[in-house]
């Protein structure tokens, strides 16, 4: 794993020494703004006269030697790559390159090389389309002068990109993460104020958007192109998850053939993605995700794996007994780390350089503390990303399932009256009665709120906008951020070929298209990442990704079971009675902390006067929340998580940019 920067702009091929030395300089502070992605080594490359330079940060997983060095030239010396990822077939893909003779004489081993080659002999589109892997990569062709920014199918590693500046200082920047473009002078660094909006409804800036005006992120499953002809850059697809869902026909086998089918696959996945020249494990939460990879990890291996979970003292969050059953059963090597809430608390703070675009879904902190402690054993960790998505793994799924089965037998009309007689009981009443028939467990909803957030749903007009208030943390976002309009993305203008699916495989399909790479990737790229580990995710094989779309809804969401078909696979390595269980996830009590020991961090944080200054959320609005949650009347932890991550992130940014500047 690595981190990439560059920049390209419209030289006018007469530069002398003085701007190569320049150009140095620039690629160099960007480059060295990833050292975090890239601890064992660096190295730049320029051409003034054409206008690129290319940057690169080193973890080195598969190839140890300097044969693995980049930015790399091709043998041809026409193409340049800087490439932060794995493509796990690069083997197959040399053997292929050989037996059409295609193949240059191997300087070395590593995939990079590879990956130049399969580019040489077969075009970008066509290489990228036989890799098995996760990538992001800058490829210069310096016959055509054209620069190629392409991203993995699924959107595992990151890349951002945009012009910036005006004129003949004007330079399109990219780079890994955003701290690499903001290390070149160009970046002018003007926040968005509607992806703010997008931040407060989704607890992530998303799509191929950017918290910057001007710059973008590349979409999953795209590349984008530009030249000194044509320095408009241009997006283009070549694999597409909602075209995967939409048009992949169902298989019809029995449903024990379709689990051996499942089973062999997610072997051959998990057995390429266990490549590395060095020490690998795997995360286990004791869930179904994690524990069939690192089940299927135990069985490719000869030695115990090394699993590591995160445990926490509050039983209501901790997951790691269950882990430690697991990994005694499948006889890894595990080790488990328990944190309390000053351990967890004490990563706050490092939130906003480690996520240096605003990001706000708590779980980046114990995922970076789990992250952490694996790296002290191993440098890549395989995950169990990826599952929820594909097999119907969210209880949204089946709650969706069911609202939409109700909307279509009572009437909108109907339904809104419903709604509205629900918002007309006195809050307090409601809280009153239904605690004494069940009581509230610290940190959730009070009983009168859950339901008046269950009436939106009802009142929904159709199965969009339901899906869409389901995974909106804050559904009137607006009036956070006043004055702006929302950026379109997929859950406004979903894509009409999923109409035709049924609404859990719609709102699977849209998951997988934005919630995967917007929030559960990127948090764990940059978890994962701040502390040099490299993290990789066998569900997200695109033969995977593939052959679960190509199984009917029936074996994922099965009799009331959600991931039906791979459980079946789990329970051949596992014993049913260590897995089945309600899910948990990496929760943290934000709540209790807001209103405790973060209480005055986040008070600081949003005064009315300086939100006032500041001129980006709506004072008001923020502390009509606040002081709710504090009253203990309602809770809205998420929603002020998002202003409080967001607040927390301008501050760096603030201070960050006056250090630029003074220097």
């Amino acid at each position: 794993m690595c981190g990439i920067a560059g920049f390209f702009w419209q030289s006018d091929q007469a530069a002398g020494s003085g701007a190569q030395e320049e150009t140095l300089v620039r690629i160099d502070a960007m480059t060295a703004a990833l050292h975090h992605r890239g601890p064992d080594s660096g190295g730049t490359w320029a051409d003034a006269r054409a206008g690129i330079a290319l940057g690169h940060r080193r973890l080195a997983i598969v190839d140890l030697s300097p044969a693995g060095h980049q930015p790399m030239a091709s043998v041809s010396g026409r193409y340049w790559l800087t490439y932060n990822g794995e493509i796990y077939n690069h083997s197959a893909l040399r053997r292929r390159l050989e037996a059409q003779g295609r193949a240059p004489t191997w300087a070395g081993t590593s995939d990079t090389e590879t990956l130049l080659a399969a580019i040489k002999a077969w075009g970008l589109d066509t290489a990228l389309s036989r890799a098995v892997g996760m990538f992001a990569l800058a490829l210069w062709d310096s016959a055509e002068r054209r620069l190629f920014l392409a991203r993995d199918r699924l959107g595992e590693k990151p890349l951002y990109y945009g012009w910036q500046g005006e004129g003949a200082t004007a330079r399109f920047l990219f780079g890994s993460e955003l701290k690499a473009l903001t290390a070149h002078p160009a970046c002018e660094r003007r926040i968005r104020s509607a992806a703010i909006a997008q931040l407060m409804r989704h607890s992530y800036v998303g799509a191929e958007h950017c918290i910057y005006e001007g710059l973008a992120k590349v979409p999953p499953g795209g590349i984008v192109s530009l030249s000194a002809e044509r320095p408009e850059p241009v997006v283009r697809r070549y694999w597409s998850a909602a075209e995967v869902a939409a048009t992949t026909p169902r298989i019809e086998v029995s449903p024990e053939e379709a689990v051996d089918q499942l089973e062999a696959l997610l072997l051959e996945a998990v057995e390429g993605q266990m490549m590395s020249d060095v020490p690998l494990g795997a995360f286990l939460s004791g869930g179904i995700d994690s524990a069939t990879i690192t089940a299927l990890m135990q069985r490719l291996s000869d030695r115990p794996v090394r699993s590591f979970s995160i445990g926490f003292h509050s039983k209501r969050y901790n997951e790691a007994e269950h882990a430690k059953a697991v990994a005694a059963h499948l006889g890894t090597d595990h080790t488990e780390l328990y944190v309390g809430d000053e351990e967890l608390r004490a990563v706050v703070p490092r939130l906003p350089t480690m996520y240096d675009e605003p990001f706000a879904d708590s779980s980046q902190i114990p995922t970076h503390l789990v992250a952490a402690m694996a790296r002290e054993h191993v440098t890549v960790a395989l995950s169990g990303d990826g599952g929820d998505e594909l097999f119907a793994g969210y209880d949204r799924y089946r709650q969706f399932d069911r609202f939409a089965r109700q909307m279509h037998r009572i009437p909108r009309g109907l339904r809104g009256l419903g709604a509205r007689a629900v918002r007309t009981l006195p809050p307090r009443l409601l809280d009153r009665v239904l605690g004494r028939l069940q009581p509230v467990a610290e940190g959730k909803e009070p009983h009168a709120q859950r339901l008046a957030r269950l009436a939106d749903y009802a009142a929904s007009r159709d199965v969009t906008a339901l899906h869409r208030a389901l995974v909106s943390r804050a559904r009137t976002p607006l009036a956070l951020v006043p004055g702006v309009e929302e950026p379109e993305d997929s859950l406004l203008a979903p894509d009409p070929r999923l109409e035709a699916l049924a609404p859990p495989e719609r709102m699977m399909a849209l998951d997988t298209g934005a919630y995967l790479p917007d929030d559960i990737l990127a948090k764990v790229d940059r978890a994962t990442m701040a502390c040099a580990l490299e993290s990789r995710a066998p569900f997200l094989d695109h033969r995977v990704v593939e052959f679960a779309w190509s199984l009917p809804l029936d074996l994922k969401l099965r009799g009331g079971i959600q991931k039906w078909a791979l459980r079946q696979v789990l329970y051949r390595h596992v014993p049913q009675a260590l897995v089945d269980r309600p899910k948990m996830g990496f929760e943290v009590p934000v709540a209790t902390w807001l209103r405790g020991p973060l209480r005055d961090w986040a008070e600081a944080l949003i005064a009315p006067e300086r939100l006032a200054r500041e001129g980006f959320l709506d004072p008001t609005e923020v502390h009509r929340l606040w002081d709710a949650h504090q009253s203990g009347r309602e809770v809205w932890a998420m929603q002020l998580w998002n202003v409080l991550m967001f607040q927390a992130w301008l501050e760096a940014e603030t201070a960050d940019r006056a250090r630029a500047q003074a220097a």
